[in-house]
């Protein structure tokens, strides 16, 4: 027996789905409102409903606005294929590719963005309520959303899409609300892909979200919330994972992409964990803790900063040095534990030329445990290639060392007291005022203390 609270949008009778999906998911979430009025019947309430999207190319020229909890927008495949390949693929060999464009279930964003009054004017879907209780329940799960094309920004970018900018977020929600899900979804050629105010116990999960200017934004303030397991990479101007204000945030077994201007950007948050993650990025801070991060657990994540192996984006930085360090921490009481951390370069990209690269940076703050971090230095050997795919690949199975590349391991600016440094370094590899923090060197080979 087929459910009156379930949807597709194929089969809805008003508006075309192919033309303008929006209008049509609107209709839909007007007729559940137009069902579902009480609020109390005999202990049953308003349950929502799915709208379903089946495989195929949906454009969206009306933004869908969300006012209701338990609302599931699904389809049947992420739909996820690299746009900035094949943007740089000359386009006399378009045809011999096998397809051009992302698949699945594949809303096309296609709104006006010329213009914009606010960052939220430019997004696909839009979720606010005021008033209580919060909205809740709402997800978002397994169908891609697509920019289509990024545009001039008034750089020197010969490519404009490689720019990162058109305007456009994929899923915007503007007020406080709990229990939200974002699963298995595909997000691409998004200026930015998922931007949250006020998240509680919000689910980021499984998803693919890459190739845009910014991935996962978590803003205003928020609490218990997870950013789990996710393929993610942002471009050279925006973040990959960012959160502001935020207490009790679990960032786990994500694996990040590098071009993003940082892997994990973290601002205010507290009492949050950071583990298990592989983090790979082209530029410093690679991590960021500042604005007093304070009581945060960084530990057993996997972080490569190395150079741009793709021609096309080899000439992209973002704007930080290499004395800023791959870990930028700010705050009090973090504890640093148990990272490995690569880092390989060719000479003549470290900035400013001849300088030592720092690779744990304890900026401000007090009381921030550093133990047991395992850093490897070397010299890159592999070269740059038109190939993205090839060119990538070589460079992370490249572990031939024709020297090592010497680093300041952890340096402990004046500004940060009273922190203890453990096994991350050598007496050589680590700087800092011992009479105001505690320090234990790696014991070097042929050392004995």
């Amino acid at each position: 027996m087929s459910s009156k609270n379930y949807y597709d949008v194929t089969k809805w009778a008003i508006g075309n789905p192919y033309e303008d999906v929006g209008e049509v998911i609107n209709s839909i979430i007007d007729d559940i409102k137009k069902r579902q009025t009480v609020s109390d019947n005999d202990g049953e309430g308003k349950p929502g409903a799915v709208i379903y999207l089946p495989p195929g190319d949906y454009f969206l020229r009306t933004q869908v606005k969300i006012d209701i909890s338990f609302l599931k927008i699904m389809g049947s495949g992420h739909g996820f294929t690299s746009s900035s390949i094949r943007f740089n693929v000359p386009q006399e060999q378009w045809d011999s590719l096998h397809e051009l464009w992302p698949g699945g279930s594949r809303i096309m964003v296609d709104l006006p963005v010329g213009k914009l009054e606010s960052e939220a004017q430019g997004s696909a879907f839009y979720v606010a309520r005021e008033g209580d209780p919060r909205i809740s329940s709402v997800e978002f799960a397994n169908f891609c959303i697509d920019g289509l094309h990024f545009v001039e920004d008034g750089t020197d970018e010969a490519n404009p899409e490689n720019t990162y900018v058109n305007g456009k977020t994929g899923i915007y929600v503007a007020s406080a609300q709990d229990s939200f899900r974002i699963t298995e979804m595909g997000l691409i050629y998004l200026e930015h892909g998922v931007t949250i105010y006020h998240a509680d116990a919000l689910t980021i999960h499984d998803n693919f979200i890459a190739e845009c200017g910014n991935c996962i934004e978590l803003r205003g303030w928020g609490q218990a919330s997870k950013v789990t397991e996710n393929l993610i990479g942002a471009g050279f101007k925006g973040y990959s994972i960012f959160a502001e204000n935020f207490g009790g945030l679990m960032i786990t077994s994500n694996n990040v992409f590098p071009r993003g201007r940082s892997s994990v950007h973290l601002n205010g948050v507290t009492r949050s964990l950071v583990s298990n993650n592989r983090l790979h990025a082209f530029y410093p801070g690679m991590l960021v803790l500042e604005k007093n991060c304070s009581e945060n657990l960084i530990s057993s994540n996997h972080f490569l900063r190395d150079y741009e192996p793709w021609a096309p984006l080899q000439h992209r930085n973002n704007g930080l040095n290499d004395l800023y360090g791959l870990l930028y921490i700010e705050g009090n009481n973090n504890s640093i534990l148990s990272n490995h951390i690569s880092e390989v370069l060719h000479k003549e990209d470290i900035q400013p030329p001849e300088a030592t690269p720092v690779i744990i940076r304890l900026v401000a703050g007090e009381g921030n445990l550093v133990s047991n971090n395992h850093v490897v230095a070397t010299y890159a050997q592999g070269a740059i290639s038109d190939a993205c795919f090839a060119a990538q690949v070589e460079a992370l199975l490249t572990t031939d060392v024709s020297d090592h590349l010497e680093v300041v391991s952890v340096l402990v600016e004046q500004e940060s007291v009273k922190n203890t440094i453990l096994d991350s370094g050598t007496v050589s590899q680590v700087r800092l005022n011992k009479t105001v923090n505690a320090f234990r060197g790696t014991p070097e080979i042929g050392i004995s203390f």
